[in-house]
């Protein structure tokens, strides 16, 4: 069951933290609105290359998001770093971290679905599989995406709408957060590569990305909200792309 009921009504929220009066609400609202405002800079600025590195980027996506939320007064549990609640959130990435792990190995093993797992980007050694998995999928992918939709917009928007709404824009906003990356990388798949050559087959594409990013979203956002941690959603979300890539590579070699 979602936190908070069948309707996630306020009156029988379970989240421990109230979201407090209206000057709360009105802070909450204006550190929603300045990291949407944040995310919109960061996907144009990438896009022109202005950020430099990637770790240089994540790094300063970090920083700002982080100087947003300080302004607003949220607290460590707002943002799911609160340290009581890490002994929950790693209970809560462990098992999402396993579920993840038997989908793809019954995906790798059907040969309707095993199409969609050999892709480009695993044709890469087992030195930098592991530096990808490491490095660009847990530091500089997972963590200060996490820490964006699931901490700063997440903690935000509960004090503003309760666990459903907010967990519905935000990972609506999280769906849309994949735009670029799917334009960029739907040519790596060989399950799709036909689709991508056509302008009706990349809005096909780049729609499924939304749906399913949006939907994978909202897994997150309840790992969250059942753990009260950030670092569930962390483990979900590097489990997903990492463990699907070292799927993917064992496919492709």
């Amino acid at each position: 069951m979602w936190p908070g009921g069948a309707d996630g009504g306020a009156s029988r929220w379970a989240w421990p933290y109230p979201t407090g009066g209206t000057l709360k609400v009105v802070k909450a609202g204006r550190c929603f609105l300045l990291s949407v405002g944040v995310l919109v800079l960061f996907t144009i600025a990438r896009g022109y290359g202005w950020l430099g590195p990637p770790a240089v980027a994540a790094c300063l996506l970090i920083a700002v998001l982080a100087l947003v939320a300080w302004n607003a007064r949220a607290t460590l549990a707002d943002l799911g770093l609160r340290r009581a609640d890490a002994g929950a959130g790693l209970r809560y990435g462990a098992g999402a971290l396993g579920l993840v792990l038997l989908v793809l190995i019954v995906a790798a093993v059907i040969p309707a679905t095993n199409g969609f797992l050999h892709d480009s980007r695993a044709q890469i050694s087992g030195g930098r599989l592991l530096y990808d998995i490491g490095v660009s999928i847990v530091l500089l992918t997972a963590i200060p995406e996490e820490f964006a939709f699931r901490g700063v917009l997440l903690g935000s928007a509960l004090k503003m709408w309760g666990p459903w709404r907010a967990s519905l824009v935000t990972s609506a906003l999280f769906g849309l957060w994949h735009i670029a990356p799917t334009l960029h990388t739907m040519s790596d798949n060989r399950a799709v590569r036909s689709l991508s050559v056509t302008a009706g087959g990349q809005s096909l594409l780049v729609l499924g990305s939304i749906a399913v990013t949006s939907v994978a979203g909202l897994a997150f956002c309840w790992l969250r909200l059942r753990s009260r941690s950030l670092i569930a959603p962390v483990m979900a979300h590097a489990a997903i792309n990492g463990l699907a890539l070292t799927v993917a590579w064992f496919a492709v070699h």
